[in-house]
């Protein structure tokens, strides 16, 4: 992905919004291969919100920079999924945001949290196998909050 000319504020770095929309568009491809993107909600009525996120911006990327996310699945229930994404630049390879994320799975026409099929907790299970010799990443976890102040 490469970052676009209207997703830079006035600052000109990339917007905070637009931070969440490539995690967002990483995620999209990751559900595809989970079976639980778009077509999962035309075939069973359900689908996934997020219940909450938590984004760290580390260093600032510019117009036109090379993009890519790195996603780990860092555990999963019958009802949600708690992953970790890291956004890099793609040529320099360092580091630029990280989004922690927990999401529910959400029966749409109930609107109501559901658990997930058994298919699709094979998936989750045959991913976070592959995931297993992973670190949990640096930054998982973590809560916003003030340093303690020193005496």
């Amino acid at each position: 992905m490469r970052i676009e000319p209207q997703w830079i504020d006035y600052n000109g770095h990339l917007n905070m919004a637009y931070y969440n929309v490539l995690f967002d568009r990483a995620v999209d491809e990751i559900y595809e291969q989970l079976g639980i993107g778009p077509n999962y909600l035309k075939r069973s009525s359900h689908s996934t919100m997020t219940a909450e996120i938590h984004v760290r911006y580390l260093r600032e990327i510019h117009l036109d920079a090379p993009v890519r996310v790195r996603f780990q699945l860092i555990d999963y229930d019958e009802k949600r999924m708690h992953y970790f994404e890291e956004l890099y630049h793609a040529e320099e390879g360092w580091l630029s945001a990280t989004s922690e994320n927990m999401t529910l799975h959400i029966d749409m026409a109930a609107k109501k949290v559901a658990p997930w099929p058994a298919d699709v907790m094979a998936r989750f299970a045959k991913l976070k196998a592959a995931h297993a010799h992973l670190p949990l990443p640096e930054g998982a976890g973590r809560k916003i909050g003030m340093p303690a102040k020193r005496p």
